[in-house]
């Protein structure tokens, strides 16, 4: 069976850790990298209901998205990132997380992103190489793209601003990426996905006739871990990796 420190150094190869944004914390952020793994859960975040389920699984490692400790630790209590890391230190698990370096990475959060919505990458959207820009093979009228993204990505609900122009040339970024809106217009993109955008963001993309669908964080970033699952499969065949089923979207819509 391949260690923990044989996963990691696979998942760095596909998004190296130097790659990461100045401000981000990922990598093997908890564990014994001699340890070896016959299971391994993967999840967009390490919530406490992440972590017992993959307890009562039997898993060595949690692989996710977003890091464990974004902060420097001052305690370990029960609860907030101390006490998550905690609980798994308790029970025995590792930790490994790949965010920034993710998103940025050939085949990786904004790559499934956009591929998922129907185009192939062809640039990176900002100056650090997060989001992606592609072209729809036809152009779809935005009633049906919104179907489209509810579906493929899973969202209880969507909002979004009508541009008034058909979805042809598109751009996405997983996550929080209303700050990049005027890297879409620059593209020449008439239709943008994202998340967590500000209401004076969707004031601008009204202004800027730019179709703006803000998908939810969740359903724009966890598309990626299957996907990662599906490779980690491929490369260790011995080890049975497992996409959480505890893990949702949230918020949810009433």
């Amino acid at each position: 069976m391949p260690s923990i420190q044989e996963i990691y150094e696979k998942l760095c190869l596909w998004a190296p850790p130097e790659t990461q944004m100045d401000f981000d914390n990922s990598g093997f952020l908890l564990g014994h990298g001699e340890r070896a793994v016959t299971r391994v859960l993967l999840s967009l975040d390490i919530t406490v209901p992440v972590i017992e389920e993959a307890a009562a699984w039997g898993a060595e490692l949690i692989v996710s998205h977003h890091p464990l400790i974004f902060h420097p630790l001052r305690s370990l209590h029960e609860t907030g990132e101390g006490g998550r890391a905690l609980r798994l230190a308790e029970k025995g698990i590792a930790a490994i997380c790949m965010h920034t370096n993710l998103d940025i990475a050939r085949g990786g959060v904004n790559d499934v992103l956009i591929r998922l919505l129907g185009a192939e990458p062809e640039a990176a959207l900002d100056s650090e190489g997060c989001g992606r820009v592609g072209t729809l093979p036809e152009a779809l009228p935005l009633c049906d793209f919104l179907a489209r993204c509810k579906e493929r990505l899973g969202a209880e609900g969507l909002r979004y601003v009508n541009g008034g122009r058909p979805v042809r040339r598109l751009a996405v970024m997983g996550g929080s990426g209303g700050s990049a809106l005027g890297c879409a217009v620059s593209k020449g993109c008439d239709s943008y996905v994202t998340a967590d955008v500000k209401h004076d963001v969707f004031l601008e993309a009204a202004e800027l006739g730019v179709n703006l669908i803000d998908a939810g964080h969740f359903c724009t970033e966890n598309p990626v871990i299957p996907a990662l699952c599906a490779r980690l499969r491929e490369a260790f065949p011995d080890v049975d990796f497992r996409v959480s089923q505890r893990h949702t979207q949230t918020p949810h819509f009433f």
